[in-house]
């Protein structure tokens, strides 16, 4: 690979009293109990960003620069064989302080394109992620630069039918990843066929939002407008991956062939299946979402696979 590769990881230790305060200073007509909005689980820390970075320095030694995205935490990693950055928001929301403090993933992935320093060419993650094989830089780009995205077609106008059968939630619409998706699809021409974004590392490329906010005066700033997600906004994302899909400059892979995911449910014997579900398929990415919602014994053992994982 000719081009350096960055990982960007947003994070946020929720567990923080300075951080907690000002989230129910700004939380406004937010109860703090939806989840899809401003729910304790959304800034839940259970140590996955010490596993995310371990199993990227572990998996994709070519990245060459680990950048955690933050609101004045550290996470206080230790050093390794790719060097870690701190970036706090104030230095991606430089000329627009006045949206901060920021609590809203949404925003926070709108401005992560303007890092200092950040390559060209980059992965994002959220800190549930994690790699669990070994991957080559093809894994995200092919040699000459194309993304490789671990989506699926899917169909817009069902997304808006189903979204506009959700129910309100205090006073607003209800935010759903798939709306947002959608949204960021129509931004990008898509009137019919977006993209399925499934919970794995993104391939971005930074010229592409420098150069179509700049085309597009305004949307950064709608997007950005919200401490708390909000069913107006769209996935920046899901912009950049329809963009590229339209004019054919993207790859597509099948999601459910490289990801596992884990999420907490109140089935008899759940955690038995998934885990041999975990070790009987060689998976590349794994997600352990709302891992703090989990019986204890259950994020034990899940835990303790990450440990073993990265520690052979």
């Amino acid at each position: 690979m000719s081009f350096p590769i960055d990982a960007v990881i947003t994070w946020v230790d929720g567990a923080d009293p300075h951080h907690a305060a000002k989230k129910q200073a700004y939380g406004g007509k937010f109860t703090f109990v939806d989840n899809d909005v401003a729910g304790a689980t959304r800034y839940a820390n259970c140590g996955e960003i010490y596993r995310c970075v371990a199993s990227l320095r572990k998996f994709a030694p070519f990245i060459r620069t680990i950048f955690i995205v933050t609101d004045q935490q550290d996470p206080h990693l230790p050093e390794g064989s790719i060097p870690v950055r701190i970036v706090d928001h104030t230095e991606i929301f430089r000329g627009h302080e006045e949206r901060l403090p920021v609590f809203n993933s949404v925003a926070i992935e709108t401005m992560t394109w303007r890092i200092p320093g950040l390559a060209e060419h980059y992965v994002e993650l959220n800190d549930d992620f994690m790699l669990c094989a070994p991957l080559t830089p093809d894994d995200f780009f092919l040699p000459d630069g194309t993304p490789v995205s671990y989506t699926k077609p899917y169909s817009i106008p069902y997304v808006r039918f189903s979204r506009a059968l959700k129910r309100h939630e205090h006073g607003h619409k209800k935010v759903t990843f798939k709306g947002l998706m959608a949204s960021g699809a129509r931004l990008a021409g898509a009137r019919w066929r977006m993209l399925k974004i499934y919970h794995t590392p993104r391939p971005l490329r930074r010229s592409f939002f420098e150069q179509w906010f700049a085309d597009h005066p305004g949307h950064m700033e709608r997007n950005i407008a919200y401490r708390f997600r909000d069913a107006s906004q769209y996935s920046p994302e899901e912009l950049f991956m329809v963009s590229y899909w339209r004019r054919g400059q993207l790859q597509l892979r099948k999601a459910t062939q490289y990801m596992y995911y884990y999420e907490p449910k109140p089935k008899p014997n759940y955690l038995e299946h998934k885990m041999r579900e975990l070790q009987t398929h060689p998976w590349k990415f794994c997600c352990f979402n709302s891992l703090d919602l989990a019986p204890s014994a259950d994020r034990d053992a899940i835990l303790q696979w990450m440990d073993q994982l990265l520690a052979g």
